[in-house]
């Protein structure tokens, strides 16, 4: 097949068996699914002009996501960038043409998120000229994944899989999972949270070595929607990066530091279904080179790893707490069920 331009050739995921019901979805960049459905999307409805330009915040993959959109349909993009994007990812940016700003020195993801917000804010005072994409609040990042959830369905032709991924922005496991449910495949969600994010009440916690910046938040976003979601899972640094090591040491797939979030668990609970388990691999692994490949003899990689139940969120706990959500739609203390 030939393409118009890199974003169509790369959006679409490797499906790939790894071992029993067990399955990976190995994205380059998944973000491009919605960012690029979104930008469509606004053209299309006349809210945006081509030669505007489109702002957002981000920590890597949406960045990339949007310069690429951007550079498709001659739009000029704007990012206020979070530390964790990496020299690599910033020249790449800048070649096709994106503003990158860095945020405001921040001690931790924390600050550095809400200063990230803030100069936002600022540009929007200033500037009339720029249409703002809200990928945290605008559900029109949503509909991207249609085209994902399609290809899912014909992949597995099955009634009933489970699917684990980041809750990040509650974009890509929430939209996925609704398109599923809409076509009738019975869907149990697990979503998975790093320590210290304020989206599933973890924000009391610190992570020594959290830098799982994708899938959590400092912040209330508005495309979370929790209802969606059977399970959560909040899980550590150290346990994420022996994910992301044992998914190459086993399988040979190169992927980031959620991707290895996902892994885990997945890995543990996968074998409590008879269905299809299929998990998100986000990105790449070239950005967590130095502080999650350059150790692959950790200790906790030859370790069968296993999570804390627990039926409160009072309970939460380093370094892996699994609770079940229940399709809750607010933040409470539920009863688990999940078969450990």
């Amino acid at each position: 097949m030939i393409f118009s331009h890199i974003a169509d050739a790369i959006k679409t995921p490797h499906i790939i068996h790894l071992k029993d019901n067990l399955y990976i979805a190995r994205f380059e960049s998944m973000k491009v699914y919605s960012t690029l459905k979104a930008v469509e999307t606004l053209l299309n409805k006349n809210l945006i002009q081509p030669q505007d330009t489109l702002l957002d915040s981000s920590s890597g993959i949406y960045a990339y996501a949007l310069a690429l959109a951007c550079q498709k349909y001659n739009l000029k993009c704007h990012i206020i960038a979070s530390k964790t994007v990496d020299k690599t990812l910033k020249t790449q940016l800048e070649i096709m043409g994106a503003t990158v700003e860095p945020a405001a020195s921040a001690p931790n993801l924390k600050m550095d998120q809400e200063n990230r917000v803030k100069r936002i804010q600022e540009i929007l005072k200033q500037r009339s000229d720029i249409h703002w994409m809200q990928q945290y609040h605008d559900d029109i990042h949503y509909l991207g994944y249609q085209e994902l959830s399609n290809l899912i369905i014909n992949s597995f032709d099955s009634p009933q899989m489970t699917i684990v991924g980041g809750v990040g922005s509650g974009c890509s496991t929430g939209a996925i999972t609704t398109f599923l449910r809409d076509a009738g495949v019975e869907v149990e969600l697990h979503g998975i949270q790093p320590f210290g994010s304020i989206t599933f009440n973890s924000q009391h916690i610190e992570d020594p070595g959290i830098i799982i910046a994708g899938i959590g938040s400092a912040i209330p976003f508005k495309n979370v929607r929790y209802e969606l979601y059977d399970h959560i899972h909040w899980i550590s640094f150290d346990y994420s990066s022996a994910g992301a090591v044992n998914l190459l040491k086993k399988h040979g797939i190169f992927a980031g530091l959620s991707s290895g979030s996902c892994y885990t668990v997945a890995n543990w609970c996968h074998s409590n279904f008879d269905h299809p388990c299929l998990f998100i691999a986000a990105d790449m692994g070239h950005r967590y080179l130095e502080p999650v490949f350059q150790n692959p003899n950790n200790d906790l990689c030859s370790q069968a790893l296993e999570p804390t139940i627990i039926d409160s969120l009072k309970q939460i706990q380093l370094p892996w707490s699994c609770m079940s959500w229940n399709r809750n739609s607010q933040l409470e203390t539920l009863p688990i069920s999940i078969n450990a």
